[in-house]
């Protein structure tokens, strides 16, 4: 993941977590592009929210509360669960305004089946809102793996855990995520 060193990341963070304002307004450059890449995952290109604006709200909901980033990785992982209710929480609004009417925020969502698919922004938060309660660390590694495009190794990485768990639980969380998100007929 991305063209900033990562011991320059991981300090800045370690400053921005002491306090330095300094230090967020230089990470933000350091890591937008990456931002940018993550926030692509989730929007469909139909969407009313481009990747940009997705990057921006973003930033204006990390400057307002602490950054508790240990490292790159996990900033990121920070960041991507951040769009995550970004997109959910503006869903939920516009369907509330339209009382349930037919237009969705669809959402890319990478990595689980062979082909790239769609699905609803509210219906994939619900389904990893769930996962979350039966295995939170298969919740993590949907959300690295597919939001933010880690590769296995980095994951691993992440979560301090074998490559192999996360092979094994991947195929789990992917195998119940493909049920629950798939609409079935009717």
């Amino acid at each position: 993941m991305g063209d900033a060193p990562a011991a320059e990341i991981t300090a800045l963070l370690g400053r921005m977590h002491g306090g330095d304002a300094a230090a967020r307004d230089a990470l933000l450059p350091l890591v937008y592009k990456e931002l940018e890449q993550i926030a692509r995952a989730y929007v469909n290109p139909a969407a009313s929210l481009e990747p940009r604006g997705l990057v921006h709200e973003l930033y204006l909901k990390l400057v307002s509360s602490p950054v508790e980033a240990r490292d790159r990785k996990h900033f990121y992982a920070i960041a991507a669960l951040a769009m995550r209710q970004i997109l959910a929480d503006r869903a939920r609004r516009r369907k509330a305004a339209k009382r349930g009417g037919p237009e969705k925020v669809q959402v890319t969502l990478s990595g689980l089946a062979e082909e790239e698919r769609h699905v609803d922004v509210l219906a994939v938060d619900d389904a990893l809102t769930k996962l979350e309660e039966l295995s939170p660390r298969q919740a993590r590694i949907v959300e690295l793996r597919c939001l933010i495009g880690m590769s296995v190794a980095e994951t691993a990485d992440a979560l301090e855990v074998s490559e192999r768990t996360v092979h094994s639980e991947w195929r789990l969380a992917r195998a119940w995520l493909s049920r629950e998100l798939d609409p079935g007929p009717g």
